[in-house]
C-alpha cells in the first residue's frame, strides 16, 4: 500500500532529546468507551470554568478566563490512529496547528518557492526545474508542529490551568467523566471541533482525508482529490505545483460554487486545467478498487476510470466531533448535521453551557473565528463585559488556492439580493500583475478584483481578491471594511506604486471629478487650432 506514517512516532522522533511526545490510546467508538464503563465513584472536582476540547478556540477561551484569576480544566482527547492507520482526534492547538492550516501552510509555502522558481527564467535567472524531497520536509514539518503543540501546552500550565487528556462524556448539563475523574463547573464550553467526512462507498477504506494527507511519508506521482470546497482546492494545488499528477473531482460544474463571487469562481475555475489539473466537473466517485500491485483505481458517475493512482483523497467537507459525548444528558439541541444549536453569545439554550468553533452552528468553520469567540465568551462569563459577542459580519477569509483568493463581505449576488439592484454599485478589473511582466505566457497568472458597493454613499459591503499575495493583501482592507470605508475613502487612499494591491484605490472613476450632483465630470479632449 502507498506509505503512511503515524505522525505520534514522527512527535516522537522530532521531540528534544529526554523528552517523550505525548501519545493516547485509542478506542473505536467513543460511546462504547464511555458506556463500558461504569460511573465513577470518585469525588467531584469543581471549577469555576471546564472547556472541553483543546484546538484553538478552546485553548483562547479557557487561557482567557485564568486571566481573570478563575479556576479553570481544559480536556483534550488527544490524537490516536485505529486499526486500519486513520487518525482520530488533533491534539493539543486542534485541527488548524497539527492537520490544518499550520502544516497546509508549510507545504503550500513549499509549492509556492516551486512556483517562483517557474517564472525566475523570465528575469533572465538561471537555475534547474527544482525538486522537492518529500521525506525531510514532512519531518521538518512534523518537527515544527511538536513545537507548537509543546508551546500551547506551556501557554496552558503558565496560566496555571488543569489540562486533563482523554475523552469528556457528559453526565449532565455542567459535569464530564475524563478517564475516572469526574469534573464540574459554573459554565462548561463544548469546543470539540470536527474531523473529515468520508462518503459511504465500496472501497472508502482506501481513500484518505485531508488528515491522511499530513501522514504521507512519500509524494504520491499521481492522486485523485475529490471536492469543490477550499480544502480540496487547495490540497490539490498543492500537489500539483510540487508535481505530482492531478485530478479533481466535483460533482457540480465546477469548485468553490458556494460562498464566492461569480468571478473569482470563473478565474479559478479557468486557471486550475491551465495549470495542468484534470479538472472532473459533474463527476462523483462511485467507487475504488485496489489492485494486485497497491495502485488503486477510482470508478466516476460519468463512466470514466482512473486508474494508477497512489492516492485518492476525499475532501467532500467536515462534520462535528459530537457524538459520544453524552451530550443528551444535557439537554442541548443538535442540528441536522449533529452541531450545537447556539446564539449569537454562544449559548446553546442550557443555562451554563457554552459551545463554539466548528462544532457550532455559527456558520463560520475559522480558527480566528472560534478563537475570537473563545476570548468574548470569556470576557462575558468573567469580565464583566455582559454584552461581550463575535460580530459575524465582514470576516475576512482566504483561500490557499493557485492563485490565492481573498474575500470579505457579501459577494455580488447577495449584495443585490439584500439591497436592490438600484442600489448596487460594482467596480472589478482583470489583469496580469506586474509581477509576471517579462515571463512567458505559461508563467503568467491572473489576477481579478471586485468592490461591491451599497447605497448613495457607495459603502463597501464586499470585496474580493484572486491573484497573487491576495492572501497578504486582504487584512488591511478587512481592517476598512470594519471601519465602514466607502468607495470615495478608498479612491482618496494615494496608492503605494507599484504593487497589485493599488488596483482596488485606483478603479475608475478614481481620478476623476464629480459635479454638485454626484455625477463625473467628462474629461474633454484639448481643442485644436
Amino acid at each position: 500500500s502507498w506509505p503512511m506514517m503515524r505522525v505520534r512516532s514522527l512527535l516522537a522522533a522530532a521531540a528534544p532529546l529526554g523528552a517523550a511526545a505525548t501519545t493516547y490510546s485509542y478506542c473505536a467508538s467513543r460511546s462504547a468507551c464511555s458506556s463500558s464503563r461504569p460511573l465513577s465513584t470518585s469525588a467531584i472536582e469543581h471549577f469555576d470554568y471546564v472547556v472541553v476540547g483543546g484546538g484553538s478556540g478552546g485553548v483562547a477561551s479557557a487561557r482567557r478566563a485564568a486571566m481573570y484569576g478563575k479556576k479553570v480544566a481544559l480536556v483534550e482527547r488527544g490524537a490516536a490512529w485505529d486499526e486500519s492507520g486513520v487518525r482520530h482526534g488533533a491534539g493539543y492547538g486542534g485541527t488548524c496547528v497539527n492537520v490544518g492550516c499550520v502544516p497546509k501552510k508549510l507545504m503550500y509555502t513549499a509549492a509556492a518557492h516551486v512556483e517562483m522558481a517557474e517564472t525566475a527564467p523570465g528575469y533572465e535567472i538561471k537555475m534547474e526545474h527544482p525538486t522537492l524531497d518529500w521525506g525531510p520536509l514532512v519531518q521538518k514539518r512534523t518537527a515544527y508542529v511538536h513545537r507548537l503543540n509543546e508551546i500551547y501546552k506551556k501557554n496552558l500550565d503558565k496560566a496555571a490551568i488543569e489540562r486533563v487528556e482523554g475523552y469528556a462524556s457528559f453526565i449532565g448539563p455542567k459535569e464530564v467523566e475524563v478517564n475516572g475523574r469526574r469534573l464540574s463547573a459554573d459554565h462548561v464550553l463544548i469546543a470539540v471541533g470536527g474531523e473529515p467526512s468520508v462518503p459511504p462507498i465500496p472501497g472508502a477504506e482506501h481513500c484518505i482525508s485531508s488528515d491522511g494527507f499530513f501522514d504521507l511519508t512519500a509524494q504520491p506521482k499521481k492522486a485523485l482529490v475529490v471536492g469543490a470546497g477550499y480544502i480540496a482546492v487547495e490540497l490539490a494545488g498543492i500537489l500539483n505545483a510540487l508535481g505530482t499528477s492531478v485530478s479533481l473531482a466535483c460533482r457540480g460544474k465546477g469548485v468553490m460554487r458556494h460562498g464566492f463571487d461569480p468571478l473569482i469562481q470563473k478565474i479559478l475555475n479557468q486557471e486550475i486545467p491551465r495549470s495542468g489539473i484534470a479538472l472532473k466537473a459533474e463527476a462523483q466517485v462511485v467507487s475504488v478498487t485496489k489492485e494486485k500491485d497497491g495502485k488503486l483505481a477510482a470508478q466516476l458517475t460519468t463512466g470514466e476510470s482512473l486508474t494508477e493512482l497512489d492516492v485518492v483523497l476525499m475532501a467532500i467537507g467536515r462534520s462535528p466531533v459530537t457524538s459520544g459525548m453524552g451530550l443528551e444528558t444535557t439537554g442541548v439541541q443538535l442540528d441536522g448535521k449533529g452541531r450545537v444549536v447556539v446564539d449569537a453569545q454562544q449559548n446553546t439554550g442550557v443555562e451554563g453551557l457554552y459551545c463554539l468553533g466548528d462544532c457550532s452552528t455559527c456558520g463560520y468553520e475559522l480558527t480566528p473565528v472560534a478563537i475570537a469567540a473563545g476570548r468574548r465568551l470569556a470576557d462575558r462569563l468573567f469580565g464583566g463585559a455582559t454584552e461581550a459577542k463575535l460580530e459575524y459580519a465582514n470576516i475576512a477569509t482566504v483561500v490557499f488556492s493557485h492563485p490565492p483568493i481573498g474575500t470579505i463581505g457579501l459577494t455580488e449576488p447577495a449584495a443585490r439580493q439584500h439591497y436592490g439592484d438600484e442600489n448596487i454599485k460594482v467596480y472589478q478589473s482583470v489583469f496580469k500583475p506586474m509581477h509576471y511582466a517579462l515571463c512567458d505566457e505559461a508563467a503568467k497568472k491572473p489576477m481579478a478584483m471586485k468592490l461591491v458597493c451599497a447605497g448613495a454613499e457607495e459603502v463597501v459591503v464586499g470585496l474580493h481578491i484572486i491573484g497573487i499575495a491576495a492572501d497578504e493583501m486582504l487584512q488591511g482592507f478587512g481592517v476598512a471594511m470594519k471601519m465602514g470605508a466607502t468607495k470615495a475613502d478608498f479612491d482618496n487612499a494615494v496608492a503605494i506604486h507599484p504593487t497589485a494591491a493599488e488596483e482596488l484605490v485606483t478603479m475608475h472613476p478614481w481620478g476623476g471629478r464629480l459635479d454638485a450632483d454626484g455625477k463625473l465630470v467628462p474629461v474633454l479632449p484639448p481643442k485644436r487650432g
